[in-house]
């Protein structure tokens, strides 16, 4: 399998949260993994704002965010050329997808014309894992909308 994660999806690699689970049996069943370049701006203020809420500490969040940067370079990412952002824009404004949504939609995309063979999106983002279904991606994981149901 090729794994594209979406923010929403990477940050569960780092933080314990509902999900966790799911992401890190992806990763480990997975060949390669990616995302897209915006995703370490991403991660880094997902860290900073588990610090605001008092998710976890300053040092922490500081550990974390180190580990991630130390994996960041085990990862494909994929470049956000004015190509790619050319394609999120056209993504986002037909099926009105956030900015940074958008982004690694095309991401995936890119990466799967690319490949040549499918790939698999992980997010936790619903409206976004509807997207790359509709748009020929594999969404993950497989039901995202019971497994947010059960988290309740």
């Amino acid at each position: 399998m090729i794994l594209y994660l979406d923010a929403s999806a990477l940050v569960k690699r780092y933080i314990a949260e509902p999900g966790s689970r799911q992401v890190a049996e992806g990763i480990a069943a997975a060949e390669v993994v990616g995302t897209s370049l915006i995703s370490r701006a991403e991660t880094a203020a997902a860290l900073a704002k588990a610090v605001r809420v008092e998710a976890l500490s300053r040092e922490e969040a500081a550990s974390v965010l180190q580990v991630f940067r130390s994996e960041w370079a085990s990862l494909v990412r994929v470049q956000a050329s004015e190509t790619l952002v050319a394609r999120a824009d056209d993504l986002a404004w037909e099926l009105g997808l956030r900015g940074y949504d958008a982004v690694h939609l095309a991401s995936a995309l890119v990466w799967q014309d690319g490949m040549d063979e499918a790939v698999t999106v992980a997010t936790f983002d619903r409206q976004l894992w509807d997207a790359a279904a509709q748009q020929g991606l594999v969404p993950f994981p497989d039901d995202l909308a019971a497994l947010v149901e059960g988290w309740r």
